[in-house]
């Protein structure tokens, strides 16, 4: 289990290099794709690229007290504990959660693996290098913490879920649902 220190840093080190063009749709689902950059703990010059996706379920209007309703598949036992950890340190500052609730699929059967040797900065150029050549819209580059990733990839929803709530919101109120 990673402490509330260890949480913490992967919260505040975790970056989004590169955002999807999209955002979560407000009448469907949206599946945006990933590639999460992190540095082996305990080896200098090993890069590990995961990639995978991450599924948004349309936003519904609900005013719920929790959010244990988040699906979390195949991360093991302790992703439920860090998920609501970082739900908790969100809500103490001040961030308002509960408005529409987001459906998320966490799915890490899916994700696969890749271990470069490099440096940080190198693969980091290369691969957003490939994804802006490439040009896909749902894909996001993350760069983030290894033994803690999860969060990282958490963190990288509620992100897009901060930047889709503005525009799901007007979405729903023109058509009259708010």
């Amino acid at each position: 289990m990673h402490s509330p220190d260890n949480i913490q840093y992967a919260l505040e080190t975790t970056r989004v290099l590169l955002e999807p063009d999209r955002r979560i749709d407000t009448f469907g689902d949206t599946r945006f794709e990933f590639q999460l950059l992190s540095e082996l703990m305990d080896s200098t010059g090993q890069i590990r690229v995961r990639t995978g996706e991450v599924e948004a379920m349309r936003p519904r209007i609900l005013r719920p007290d929790s959010m244990q309703e988040i699906e979390i598949e195949g991360f093991g036992d302790k992703a439920r504990e860090r998920m609501d950890a970082m739900i908790a340190k969100l809500r103490a500052e001040g961030r308002d959660l509960a408005f529409l609730r987001y459906g998320f699929q966490f799915r890490s059967g899916q994700i696969r693996e890749e271990i470069i040797h490099d440096s940080m900065e190198s693969v980091r150029e290369r691969v957003l290098d490939e994804a802006r050549r490439v040009g896909n819209p749902a894909n996001a580059v993350i760069e983030g913490v290894d033994d803690a990733w999860e969060v990282s990839i958490f963190k990288f929803a509620f992100e897009m879920i901060q930047h889709s709530w503005p525009i799901n919101r007007f979405d729903l109120h023109r058509k009259g649902l708010l």
